[in-house]
C-alpha cells in the first residue's frame, strides 16, 4: 500500500456552478466590485446561449482533475508514492486557498502544483502560483511549482492531431490545405506585459510554430481573443478583425486553434463557436476550430508526467 502521499495542486480560472451563481463570479473576476445589470445580464446571456438551460463548463475541470488522478494512479501503481489531487480556482469554490487548506486538513506536508494552461505570463499562471505561495507558506506546506508545458512533445502531438483531423474535414469539401488558413489563438492579455519580458506571447508563438510543422500546415498566423474591456490596450488583433482582414485576402476557408485555452468554456464556446461562426456567415466564409483538449487521454499524460517530473524536486 503507498504509504508517501503528495498532494497535487490542480488550478484552473474556474466557473460558476449554476447560473446564479454568476453575479458572485463576476464580481470576484472584479475584485469585489459587482457588475453593473446591464454587465450581468451581457453576461449571463452568453451563458444562457451555450449551456442551454443546462451548466456543462463546471464539468469540463472537474472530469480533467478526475482524468489527472487516474493517470496518476496508474503510473504509481504497485510504488509506494500516492499522488492526490485537490481543485483549486481562481473565480470560483474552491478556491485555491480551498485547495490548500483541504491539503493540510488531510495530513499532506509535500505537494506540486500545475495549472490548466500550458503557457506562463505572471499575469495569468503567475497569479495563481502567487496566491497559492502565499496560502501554502502560512500552513508550511512545501509545493513545487510547474510554470509552463508549451512545448511538451505529447501536448504537440495532440493539438496537431485536432489541426490534422479538421483540415481533412476541409479536403473532403474540396478546399486544399493550402487554401485553409490556420489561426492560433489565445486569449488576450494587456500589452504592459511585453514591455515586462513576459514570456506569454512567445511560448504561445513556439507552440504554434511547433503544431505547424508537425501537422505540415502551410499557411497559418497567430491572433488574439476575448480582450478585457479596460482603457488600456490589450495584445492584439483580435480574431474577428483578423477574419475580417482575411476576407479582403479572398481567403475562403479558415480553421481556428485556441491552443491557449484547454477545455471548452465560454471564451470558446461562445467568443469563437457563436460570435466568430456569425461573423463568418456574414463573410461567406468557411470556419471551423479544433476540438478541445478537455479530458483527451495524451493531454491527461502531459498533465502526470509533469506532475511525476515536478515531483522528484519534493523530498517526502
Amino acid at each position: 500500500m503507498a504509504n508517501k502521499k503528495i498532494g497535487v495542486l490542480v488550478m484552473s480560472y474556474g466557473t460558476p456552478a449554476s447560473l446564479d451563481d454568476v453575479e458572485a463570479y463576476y464580481t470576484h473576476i472584479r475584485r469585489g466590485n459587482p457588475p453593473s445589470p446591464e454587465q450581468l445580464k451581457e453576461l449571463k446571456d452568453r451563458y444562457e446561449a451555450i449551456v442551454g438551460g443546462v451548466f456543462p463548463l463546471r464539468e469540463n475541470t472537474d472530469n480533467q482533475v478526475a482524468g489527472l488522478q487516474q493517470k496518476l494512479n496508474e503510473h504509481t501503481a504497485g510504488s509506494d508514492v500516492e499522488f492526490v489531487c485537490y481543485q483549486g480556482l481562481k473565480h470560483a469554490y474552491p478556491f485555491i486557498e480551498d485547495g490548500i487548506e483541504d491539503m493540510v486538513k488531510d495530513g499532506i506536508t509535500k505537494a506540486v502544483g500545475i495549472v490548466l494552461a500550458p503557457h506562463y505570463s505572471i499575469m495569468s499562471v503567475g497569479s495563481y502560483l502567487k496566491r497559492a505561495r502565499e496560502t501554502s507558506e502560512k500552513h508550511g506546506l512545501n509545493i513545487s511549482y510547474i510554470e509552463s508545458y508549451h512545448l511538451h512533445p505529447q501536448l504537440i502531438e495532440t493539438l496537431a492531431n485536432r489541426v490534422n483531423s479538421k483540415l481533412e474535414l476541409f479536403e473532403e469539401t474540396g478546399a486544399t490545405r493550402d487554401q485553409v488558413r490556420v489561426l492560433f489563438s489565445a486569449h488576450s492579455l494587456p500589452e504592459r506585459i511585453l514591455s515586462m519580458g513576459d514570456p506569454y506571447r512567445d511560448q504561445l508563438l513556439e507552440t504554434s510554430e511547433a503544431i505547424a510543422k508537425r501537422a505540415n500546415v502551410p499557411s497559418w498566423q497567430f491572433t488574439w481573443q476575448s480582450a478585457g474591456r479596460t482603457a488600456e490596450p490589450w495584445l492584439g488583433p483580435d480574431v474577428l478583425d483578423t477574419m475580417q482582414e482575411l476576407r479582403d485576402e479572398q481567403v475562403k476557408y479558415v480553421l481556428v486553434a485556441p491552443i491557449g485555452f484547454v477545455s471548452d468554456h465560454l471564451e470558446v464556446l461562445y467568443d469563437l463557436d457563436i460570435e466568430a461562426q456569425e461573423l463568418a456567415q456574414e463573410l461567406d466564409m468557411r470556419l471551423m476550430r479544433i476540438d478541445s483538449l478537455n479530458t483527451d487521454p495524451l493531454y491527461m499524460e502531459v498533465l502526470a508526467d509533469e506532475v511525476i517530473r515536478k515531483s522528484k524536486e519534493v523530498h517526502v
